[in-house]
């Protein structure tokens, strides 16, 4: 079923790539930033690429003309601009792929917080439906190809059964296959900080590793 999608973030190289692969499987894509130029720019390259149709538009107007609004932006800053778009959000199904890193001469690491990116996402717009999804995705993966990336799978987590399904059915945009209910969204606590494991694992192996989970049928 085709959604209007709004991408948050979608100048960046993790929105970048997610609005790439929603517009090629046929979604109606806005990229959204607080800088309009910016974003209008960013959805022009987008749709060059994917040969469709993609809007943009400052934050505000992108999350309010659509009915699915995906979250891609830096940590830095985040309760500020889920909250100046808590109208905007509120009633729609919201994914967050935001990741709480932080990075010292060790590499990366999980921040250690009270409640993960999607949780807060929930409480400042508790009318939102928030789902937890494409943390482990690599944006360089999702756009150098527009071929689905079969080796990986999306971890899927939230509380509201209807709004997590429809996700899963989002991730076949990216891997060929739906993604995996992974549970409550109180695990992106769990999920976001993987993200640093695999980016330290894609620097020592010079690669692009994602997750791939064994053991869950192929029906889903």
């Amino acid at each position: 079923m085709q959604q209007r999608i709004a991408v948050i973030g979608g100048t960046g190289p993790q929105g970048r790539g997610l609005a790439y692969r929603f517009a090629l499987a046929g979604h109606d894509v806005t990229v959204g930033s607080r800088d309009e130029v910016r974003a209008k720019e960013k959805a022009a390259e987008i749709a060059e690429r994917a040969g469709a149709s993609v809007a943009g538009a400052g934050n505000a107007a992108a999350a309010a003309e659509a009915d699915v609004v995906l979250l891609a932006v830096p940590w830095d800053g985040h309760a500020e601009l889920v909250g100046s778009l808590a109208g905007e959000l509120a009633g729609k199904v919201v994914i967050s792929c935001v990741n709480p890193l932080g990075f010292d001469e060790r590499g990366p690491y999980g921040l250690t917080l009270q409640e993960s990116a999607a949780e807060e996402a929930q409480r400042l717009v508790p009318e939102a439906r928030v789902v937890g999804a494409f943390h482990h995705v690599a944006a360089l993966s999702l756009w150098k190809t527009a071929e689905p990336l079969t080796h990986e799978d999306v971890l899927v987590c939230g509380d509201d059964a209807e709004a997590t399904s429809l996700v899963q059915d989002l991730a076949v945009s990216v891997t060929g296959r739906r993604g995996i209910d992974a549970g409550a969204l109180r695990l992106a606590r769990q999920l976001e900080p993987l993200t640093a494991v695999l980016i330290s694992m894609n620097k020592r192996y010079k690669t692009r590793s994602g997750v791939a989970i064994t053991g869950i049928p192929a029906d889903r």
